[in-house]
């Protein structure tokens, strides 16, 4: 396969961007699209050329690096990770245009490559449980009912990787929110923080600069684990809930 890519190249953050064309040759239709950016990248390499800055870490759909906005779309199909994503989806000739998430809270750092330290934070201001010291438990010392436990496996799918902002107009980040605070909310461990999780957590989603929530729905659509948009009202209910009471303490 022959392809013409345009690729998103920025040197730093304050630097502007544009796009830039390649032309790459020799592209099996059995690779990735990580690995069909290795090939430009080896090429530019062998020329004296800056190569193409993008995130990549495991390359099997699990640690949520790779970020890339492929013709439009997160990911560029729905469901599904840019290291997952095989060129077999593109045809002969084909003009493929990439670039990094858009989100004012997601700052370009170079070429595709975003801050996505956001995230961390959110994570940080309560997605977490109290751990008493010692030993560890029995496994089976909190019985978890069987529909929390699968509400919890769900939602903690989420691997992190901003596709839902990338997609929604807004630039939200409720999706990933909602899926971190589901997560330990529905669980016995996460009781103890529960009203304060979800309050912190808002909060800092709200800090951090990502846009509002308008349900339309393209979160759920680009999530590549599929975390439901029903999360989202379920975190809201969680907010009110944990509201009132801290209203009325």
């Amino acid at each position: 396969m022959k392809l013409t890519l345009r690729v998103w190249r920025q040197k730093d953050t304050r630097a502007p961007g544009a796009m830039e064309e390649y032309d790459v040759d020799g592209v099996s239709p059995d690779m990735s699209f990580l690995e069909m950016l290795d090939t430009l990248n080896e090429r530019l390499t062998l020329e004296g050329a800056d190569p193409v800055a993008f995130d990549h870490d495991c390359r099997e759909g699990i640690c949520g690096a790779c970020s890339l906005v492929i013709n439009g779309d997160a990911h560029g199909r729905e469901r599904t990770t840019a290291c997952q994503l095989h060129m077999r989806s593109f045809r002969d000739g084909d003009t493929i245009d990439v670039e990094p998430w858009r989100a004012a809270a997601f700052p370009v750092v170079r070429d595709l490559v975003v801050d996505r330290s956001a995230f961390d934070r959110i994570i940080q201001a309560g997605g977490y449980v109290s751990v008493p010291t010692g030993a560890a438990p029995e496994a089976h010392a909190t019985p978890v009912p069987k529909a929390a436990a699968d509400l919890a496996f769900e939602h903690a799918e989420c691997i992190g990787c901003g596709a839902c902002v990338a997609a929604c107009p807004n630039g939200s980040a409720m999706l990933f929110t909602s899926a971190k605070v589901n997560h330990l909310n529905v669980l016995p461990q996460g009781a103890p923080e529960r009203e304060t999780r979800v309050l912190d957590m808002v909060a800092q989603m709200d800090a951090e600069g990502f846009g509002g929530c308008t349900l339309t729905g393209e979160c759920a659509t680009a999530c590549p684990k599929g975390i439901p948009l029903m999360s989202i009202t379920s975190m809201n209910k969680e907010w009110l809930r944990a509201n009132r009471k801290v209203s009325r303490n």
